[in-house]
């Protein structure tokens, strides 16, 4: 384009010979020759297709992606009985596929102030030790509020249902202080499958009078807002970071989400923790009686006094072997009670084989162990606390058959 204006220039405006720009330019005489004949700049125009292998089949192919656009290309190639090269036919089935694809239209979504709360798990890798100092990946509840896009989030020990909704009972009463109309999940499991959702999930949203819904398989534009904030964790939160414990991830996660909300979001054009101060004004507020949260199971307690509990075990007093005792596991703590009375509290345990035993316990049991083998002492030497044990007159059979014994 640029030779062609300038061989024009050069002709027209300074009355150049054909030769003499051709000298100029290094360019042959023709083309200066054909540039000066030419009314219009030079286009580019693709060569015509060349008829090869591919086009012998084009129309088997198009065929079959008309009746089935999601049909493999392997199985595409067998069908139409392609013996050429791989490569070349993949190739060819790649241009042509779009054009039979159906198409996925993805709508703008206007989110109103305090209608929704999205809520997803975030890992971010074998980084946090845990009680054992073995590096696991612990999941991370992630909670944004769809309006505003203010975050909050906490770090679990496992994706358990429990474990769950004690995750996130602590993001909307520490995080928000107020309850949205509606929280979105995707299909985890510890929510629910299947339009079912997990056992204590439904009591859980009763008690909070929130409702709860789960977004379509492979669908994760719908949860697109709280994707994104993971993906603003692994890039601005994570990197260069070490953690010591748990309770270190926490404090330094918490400690930058009070940063990441006083940030102008792109999108809103507001600083989150502004825009929540309005939102919290349309949400309900928190329920006047915590919710059942957590793990909790009954149990005998065994003559071991151990219970299994997140995969660890932990020991109980040893007064309520034989009795029936309620545990109850939240993200921090362990409890075991029998009859009402607490007989076990330790702090829980992050990640698995872990025994964690109170002295208290120990020292407990040996004192039953000795009253214990105290008794059974005393009772083989007939002087036990219930006084004589009586002894057996074995003369009564002599005197039954009448045997006199010298």
């Amino acid at each position: 384009m640029e030779d062609w204006a300038l061989i024009r220039q050069l002709h027209r405006v300074e009355g150049l010979s054909q030769a003499a720009i051709a000298r100029r330019l290094s360019l042959s005489r023709n083309t200066v020759a054909k540039a000066i004949r030419s009314t219009d700049p030079p286009a580019y125009s693709p060569r015509p297709p060349v008829e090869g292998a591919f086009s012998e089949v084009e129309a088997a192919v198009r065929d079959l992606l008309g009746r089935f656009p999601s049909m493999p290309t392997a199985v595409v190639a067998e069908r139409v009985g392609w013996t050429g090269s791989r490569s070349w036919f993949y190739a060819n089935v790649a241009r042509l596929r779009p054009g039979y694809r159906v198409a996925d239209p993805a709508d703008r979504l206007v989110h109103h102030a305090g209608e929704q709360i999205q809520c997803d798990l975030w890992f971010p890798g074998r980084l946090i030790p845990d009680h054992a100092g073995v590096f696991r990946n612990f999941p991370v509840l992630v909670m944004v509020a769809s309006h505003s896009r203010y975050a909050a989030a906490v770090l679990l020990p496992s994706r358990t249902t429990g474990d769950l909704l004690a995750g996130m009972w602590w993001c909307l009463a520490a995080g928000f202080s107020a309850v949205p109309r509606q929280l979105l999940w995707d299909n985890e499991a510890g929510i629910g499958r299947g339009g079912k959702l997990a056992e204590g999930v439904a009591g859980f949203c009763g008690a909070l009078g929130v409702r709860l819904v789960q977004a379509r398989p492979y669908d994760p534009e719908t949860k697109g807002v709280v994707e994104r904030f993971n993906g603003y964790l692994a890039t601005s939160f994570l990197p260069g970071r070490t953690f010591a414990a748990p309770g270190d991830f926490q404090a330094q996660l918490t400690d930058w989400l009070v940063i990441a909300n006083q940030r102008t979001h792109r999108t809103t054009r507001t600083r989150p923790v502004d825009a929540m101060a309005t939102e919290r004004e349309t949400m309900g507020p928190l329920p006047p009686v915590d919710p059942v949260i957590g793990h909790r199971f009954t149990t005998r307690l065994a003559r071991d006094y151990y219970v299994t509990a997140a995969g660890a075990a932990y020991s109980v007093h040893p007064g309520a072997i034989g009795r029936l005792v309620e545990v109850v596991v939240d993200l921090h703590t362990v409890t075991v009670t029998c009859a009402g009375r607490t007989v076990a509290a330790h702090q829980r345990a992050w990640g698995s084989g872990a025994t964690i035993t109170d002295p208290a316990h120990v020292a407990a049991a040996a004192a039953m162990r000795r009253t214990h083998q105290a008794v059974a002492t005393a009772g083989t030497t007939g002087t036990g606390r219930g006084g004589q044990v009586e002894v057996a007159d074995l003369g009564v059979y002599d005197r039954l058959f009448g045997i006199e014994v010298a």
